[in-house]
């Protein structure tokens, strides 16, 4: 402790020139340049034995994200309820910034999943990874080159992955995370593990972790208000879709006219006439096929529906926080407002948004919403990944 005391003596007069710099509107600390000592203790930074403050230039960049610029935004359904259902009814909410994938995620991502746990995994393990390619298969229906290529066949790589549960995809975000950080480790020449094995986020070095967004950042980033933007924080209108108007055509230049998602535009036509079909896809679609939102998004609406983190509740809207809303697992709900005998309040069931190629336009609204059990899984349920913004106040 004494060596402490002798170099505090040695940094005295250095704190007492930097306090007297900031007070004349000098520099001020930040993150990135945090100073070479402590403004509280004067004690130096990254000396033999002293704290160790990392390099920090802002949060890495994570492969295949976009920014999504938060704020105040109105959620819910701008829908008319033909479901009857009143599970989403407009509320006001605030929604700190976050990463999202600008895409699903891919069969050939789940591929690359697959062969990296079969290297290091239990037979167990790897199994319970495996997508269920029995999800196209149906009575009346001959779906066969479906359940014996959609997942492995080259043609199908940059098709959303299906078949694969709530539980999977939350796997896989784990995963994900894992081999992103240890290869920013790698890149960065630096041991980011704990005495625990735990990754270190002093360092700097590595990102968050991957994981299902939840459903107000899902709806929100949906929207994409952004591009509504006028003036000061006037929004010109409200969505009904992921892009402007109240139709599913292209409004605007060479593309007019042509479909802006991938859906089922009524009974029996998933995709029009031979020689002009209207979305170009019977099931799925690539994954950079339609135009992306304003966010850069591509495929909010449409394609496959998507898993979100949050349980379902049919109430969820009359009983949340206004700051970063989510249904947690473990959330308990008052008793009062349900029908313990007509609602639905298993622990176990998950949203999903967004529409499909097997829906009608009606569930592309950003808005509506729909659940099923965590551990099924369909042929038109998918997923994408979000991430917090770190070390950020907005």
């Amino acid at each position: 402790m004494k060596k402490y005391f002798k170099k505090f003596s040695s940094y005295a007069m250095g704190s007492l020139a930097l306090a007297a710099v900031v007070a004349c509107g000098g520099n001020q600390p930040t993150s990135v340049n945090p100073g070479a000592q402590s403004t509280k203790t004067g004690m130096a930074y990254n000396e033999d034995g002293y704290f160790e403050v990392s390099d920090y230039s802002g949060q890495p960049d994570a492969p295949g994200m976009v920014f999504i610029e938060g704020g105040r935004a109105v959620l819910g359904s701008f829908e008319e309820d033909i479901m009857h259902s009143r599970d989403n009814v407009k509320r006001t909410v605030t929604i700190a910034s976050f990463y999202m994938d600008e895409t699903e995620v891919a069969n050939i991502h789940w591929l690359e999943y697959l062969d990296y746990i079969k290297k290091d995994s239990t037979d167990a393990f790897y199994r319970s990874a495996l997508p269920d390619t029995t999800v196209w298969v149906k009575d009346l229906a001959f779906n066969d080159q479906y359940v014996d290529h959609y997942l492995r066949y080259p043609g199908f790589r940059f098709y959303p992955v299906v078949g694969v549960s709530w539980r999977q995809a939350n796997d896989y975000s784990k995963w994900r995370t894992d081999m992103v950080n240890l290869s920013l480790a790698e890149e960065a020449d630096m041991d980011v593990f704990d005495e625990g094995g735990r990754i270190r986020l002093e360092s700097g070095a590595v990102l968050p972790s991957f994981r299902l967004p939840t459903e107000a950042e899902w709806e929100y980033a949906a929207q994409a208000q952004i591009g509504t933007q006028w003036l000061d924080e006037n929004q010109t209108h409200q969505r009904l879709y992921p892009w402007d108007g109240h139709a599913t055509r292209n409004p605007y230049g060479k593309r007019m006219g042509n479909f802006l998602a991938n859906f089922k535009r009524g009974r029996g036509d998933y995709a029009g006439i031979a020689g002009k079909l209207n979305d170009g896809a019977m099931v799925t679609g690539w994954i950079y096929e339609y135009p992306p939102n304003d966010y850069g998004l591509y495929n909010m609406a449409g394609n496959v529906n998507e898993w979100v983190q949050d349980l379902y509740r049919p109430l969820s809207f009359q009983d949340f926080e206004d700051l970063n809303p989510i249904r947690r697992d473990d959330t308990r709900d008052k008793s009062d407002n349900y029908n313990e005998e007509r609602s639905l309040l298993a622990q176990n069931v998950r949203v999903y948004k967004g529409g499909s190629w097997r829906d009608v336009a009606y569930w592309l609204s950003p808005g509506t919403r729909r659940y099923l059990e965590e551990d099924s899984a369909t042929s038109h349920i998918g997923f994408r990944c979000a991430m917090i913004r770190a070390g950020s106040n907005y």
